[in-house]
């Protein structure tokens, strides 16, 4: 039976950090953090959608050492909120699961890590993308679990379909990217979502400062008829007191 998760919980029993794992590279870790933040955004909408990564995920209640920290993993059904880890018996196993390879843990990925998430956790969809093309042939590859074993998920105009994200995963350069095709473009990743928000606010205050300097300009348009008006007020009020002088004679 699920547990029912508390958010308040810091502590449950189980280690919360292993020294042996760590992203291997700045390139490593920045694409792990982008791919977590990502989905995040993406099902922010959702509050029963639980994303996270390079956390442990303990999947056997009487051994605290068995653990597993993938790099991007995501769980339907469960409630977003901050973990000190995962316990599979409590929230059910990760529905997917991605690896970032490197020359240290791709052996891991293709092997313990592989049987792991096929037998033990029963992961729906496991997705490896190595971004440098060194350790993986194809550098991208996903599974899904079909009567107990994995088998290949077929590309889909060079890119992975899963099931249970509802969208396609995608090679750009070094970069994983999430394809929607609902919409037909890439999930915007945090930094791109910060500069289109940056443009549409330079794009609002452009308008602002154009709505601003026309009003300016009528403004003074107006200001200046308005003087002119006076002017010739004045100017007919002077000749209609100098005809009337000359009348007077």
């Amino acid at each position: 039976m699920i547990k029912k998760f508390n958010p308040f919980a810091t502590h449950n029993g189980y280690p919360t950090t292993d020294a042996r794992i760590m992203p291997e590279s700045d390139w490593h870790r920045d694409l792990m953090l982008q791919l977590i933040e990502t989905l995040k955004s993406h099902f922010a909408d959702d509050p029963n959608v639980y994303v996270s990564g390079d956390l442990l995920v303990h999947y056997f209640r009487d051994d605290r050492r068995r653990h597993v920290s993938p790099d991007v993993f995501m769980v339907r059904g469960v409630p977003k909120g901050q973990r000190p880890n995962y316990l599979v018996w409590e929230e059910g196993p990760p529905h997917v699961v991605i690896e970032v390879a490197s020359a240290t843990t791709h052996s891991k990925d293709t092997g313990r890590k592989f049987k792991l998430y096929r037998d033990v956790l029963k992961v729906k969809e496991y997705f490896l993308f190595d971004a440098k093309e060194d350790h993986l042939t194809p550098s991208m590859q996903g599974y899904r679990l079909v009567d107990g074993q994995y088998r290949s998920i077929r590309p889909k105009d060079g890119r992975l379909p899963s099931r249970v994200l509802d969208l396609h995963l995608e090679r750009d350069g070094w970069q994983l990217r999430f394809w929607n095709p609902a919409t037909g473009r890439w999930i915007p990743t945090d930094a791109e979502r910060a500069d289109e928000e940056r443009r549409r606010a330079d794009e609002e205050q452009r308008r602002a400062d154009e709505v601003q300097r026309r009003a300016n300009e009528e403004r003074k348009a107006r200001i200046a008829a308005e003087a002119e008006v006076a002017r010739l007020r004045e100017l007919l009020a002077r000749q209609t007191r100098h005809a009337n002088g000359k009348n007077g004679h």
